[in-house]
């Protein structure tokens, strides 16, 4: 993939004091950085993973190997990482309801899925209900309104489109759903992350540093992903930012995959030897970026 350059100044390549720019930008809790190593490296190779390997990589972004060891025995104790041993040396991998959690988060995280067009009010449920996590919030008392997701509901459930009154919409959409802090947090990320392609365009990134610099992109798109309602398009104000930054994630991923995933295959080892590159699962999640 090629990427454009603007301006005179020739661009340099992607450095080491960049990726550190990236990491002080965002903070980095060593389970859920652990988590994202997992759901965008490991996995899709099979999914277990030397404990050392992991602490050398969490060491490039400043989480100590104290750090790392905590994180892990507690995502053991969460049910989220399961460990096994050969010799002296420990592999974990996700296990299977973790797994299939961040199955469902690539999904959102390496697709851009079609718009929500239609709503759902829900009785005799409240703002406490599971029905929190996705997108739906309190009108009232025991009634909750949010984007028609099309999975099963609890209580008594009606199906509603929006016909009229645009700004009325999006003044409700704006009174429930914190967008305007949204579309900050979006925004940010494009300016945090945007500076990475001058120095795409400059030439190939040092391997080692290609796969910090997506991992940290990764982190934080994760989070913006897994935040998001998913509201349908005419509840949003006018320029949104999401389908920029989307965009802007897509390119990133893409052009740092190449000398990332060499880096993988020369550094990262699991119980059956050195992984692969490329995987039929990263080929797709890398044509899902590109799309049709």
């Amino acid at each position: 993939m090629t990427l454009a350059l603007t301006g005179t100044i020739p661009a340099q390549p992607l450095r080491t004091a960049m990726i550190e720019q990236l990491r002080a930008s965002q903070r980095l809790g060593a389970a859920s950085f652990i988590v994202t190593i997992y759901g965008d490296v490991i996995e899709p190779r099979g999914g277990l993973l030397w404990m050392g390997t992991l602490i050398e990589l969490c060491a490039r972004v400043g989480i100590s190997e104290t750090l790392v060891r905590t994180a892990v025995s507690r995502l053991v104790a969460a049910g989220r990482l399961e460990g096994t041993r050969k010799g002296r040396r420990s592999y974990y991998r996700l296990t299977e309801a973790a797994g299939s959690e961040f199955a469902e988060a690539a999904e959102r995280i390496f697709t851009s899925s079609p718009p929500r067009t239609a709503w759902r009010f829900v009785l005799g449920q409240d703002a406490s209900s599971d029905l929190a996590g996705r997108g739906f919030v309190a009108l009232a008392a025991g009634v909750l309104f949010g984007p028609d997701d099309g999975g099963p509901v609890p209580g008594i459930a009606f199906r509603a489109n929006w016909q009229q009154d645009a700004d009325g919409l999006r003044a409700l959409a704006a009174a429930h759903w914190r967008l305007a802090e949204r579309a900050a947090e979006i925004e940010a990320f494009s300016a945090r992350f945007g500076a990475l392609e001058p120095p795409l365009a400059a030439g190939p990134p040092d391997p080692g540093s290609a796969l910090l610099a997506r991992l940290l992109l990764v982190h934080a798109w994760r989070a913006i992903v897994l935040d998001d309602p998913r509201l349908p398009p005419e509840a949003l104000p006018e320029a949104w930012p999401e389908p920029a930054a989307r965009a802007l994630f897509a390119r990133l991923y893409t052009g740092l995959s190449g000398a990332a995933d060499s880096h993988v295959e020369a550094s990262f080892s699991g119980l059956g030897g050195r992984f692969s590159a490329t995987t039929t699962a990263t080929k797709r999640r890398l044509a899902g970026l590109l799309g049709p």
